[in-house]
């Protein structure tokens, strides 16, 4: 009988501990068949460097509360494996590992570059002769996993976006007439524009309000927004901007680019909000607001999703169950069953077709003009924020869960990476 091994990758959100939480569980409930679940303390990492937790000295009850506990509680990171030609003695050492703790199922939640990861591992270890059912687990804010409907993480970032902007604006709408006229708020989004739109979910055919969205797919035209910033806040009074991080100009470049990278080898981003809100002083002379959801939007358990937190349990359960029925280089994905009412159900996708893919903005979900968002795309969107489904609360604050995470005895040299 073989033990697993679990771990999670890149950002954070609200909702991928629910994901653990439905491996785990799933795995406890068929142990004639998997033996303990070991995660990776920090993600990739602690399996390069035998780091290893043992979940097994969690409690039913702990164990159960990740469900409603945000972040990432093994610890994730940053860390891309390269190339096995470039890189083949990190792989090596990941089988070596694996070997050493019996380890014959491997589950990896992440986005595309775990995905490519998880390909990876599943063929070197048949090339290696010591076979490894990799099953990666979607997980991504940014909702950018190709042939899943969407991805688990972004249900609650949509959620809390939308609150956000819908809050932003009654703010600023209360202060237009002696003060704050533009209130810009930056959000998540590299090269997809996903959770930009979920602001535009705050203004209904109920509630027109005042909201602009940059996003990504859409080249910043600077006399075109200066143009329609004007126009909102002379019919409304005040306006609110909602940009992506990744807006880039009719030159291809990154607004907010700080000609910084991360680990992965992408531009680090941040800082668009200030730069579009300067543009606005500097042209129009309003003054402004703005404000970064930056971890606030992806950390926000209080206000999740409820399908959401749904979701990232059952691809998490739906793992184990592929995996135990022994299928290989696989994900879990979500597919839409209806809109209204609302139904999914968990399809299989290969892993060759997910891997270093992005899923982008369709156009006909952003309207002609290049600043709103299209009825298709609220037909989308509206499933994915509806329902809560609130942590419990002590004393005004919402109970978290920390895990012991007790450490396995390790049985290999040390590894440099």
């Amino acid at each position: 009988m073989k033990n697993a091994f679990y771990a999670q990758s890149g950002g954070v959100t609200a909702v991928i501990n629910a994901s653990a939480c439905g491996v785990i569980e799933t795995a406890r409930k068929h142990k004639g068949k998997i033996g303990k679940v070991y995660a990776g303390r920090n993600g990739i990492i602690g399996a390069l460097t035998e780091d290893l937790i043992d979940t097994s000295k969690e409690s039913a009850k702990a164990i159960a509360a990740l469900r409603h506990t945000p972040s990432g509680a093994f610890g994730s990171c940053r860390y891309k494996l390269k190339g096995i030609e470039e890189h083949r003695a990190q792989y090596e050492r990941l089988i070596e590992v694996f070997k050493a703790h019996n380890i014959g199922y491997f589950f990896y939640n992440g986005g595309g570059d775990s995905a490519d990861t998880c390909l990876k591992v599943s063929q070197l270890s048949e090339s290696m002769g010591y076979p490894i059912v990799a099953v990666h687990v979607p997980k991504t804010v940014d909702n950018d996993l190709p042939i899943t409907d969407n991805c688990p993480g972004f249900g609650s970032v949509a959620k809390y976006i939308a609150v956000s902007t819908l809050e932003a604006t009654f703010d600023v709408a209360s202060m237009a007439k002696t003060s704050t006229k533009v209130f810009v708020l930056e959000v998540m989004g590299r090269h997809a524009g996903w959770i930009a739109a979920a602001g535009g979910m705050a203004a209904t055919k109920d509630m027109d309000l005042p909201i602009l969205i940059l996003f990504p797919e859409i080249a910043f035209d600077q006399k075109k927004f200066l143009s329609r910033v004007e126009a909102m806040v002379k019919k409304h009074g005040y306006c609110t901007v909602v940009v992506s991080e990744g807006v880039k100009g009719a030159d291809g470049k990154f607004l907010s680019d700080q000609g910084l990278r991360d680990a992965f080898g992408h531009a680090q981003l941040g800082g668009v909000a200030p730069v579009i809100a300067s543009i606005v002083k500097e042209n129009l002379g309003l003054k402004y607001h703005w404000g970064v959801a930056d971890y606030l939007q992806r950390a926000a358990r209080h206000i999740a999703s409820k399908s959401d937190v749904a979701q990232a349990y059952a691809t998490g359960k739906a793992a184990v169950e592929l995996a135990l029925k022994g299928r290989n280089s696989v994900m879990p994905a979500i597919k839409r069953v209806s809109d209204k009412p609302y139904k999914w159900t968990i399809e299989v996708a290969e892993l060759k077709n997910v891997a270093n893919k992005e899923k982008f903005m369709p156009r006909d979900f952003i309207t002609k003009d290049g600043f709103g968002i299209t009825e298709k795309c609220r037909k989308y969107l509206a499933p994915l924020i509806q329902g809560e489904d609130y942590p419990p609360y002590k004393n005004g604050l919402p109970q978290y869960v920390r895990l012991k995470n007790v450490g396995v005895k390790k049985k290999l040299k040390q590894f440099k990476i």
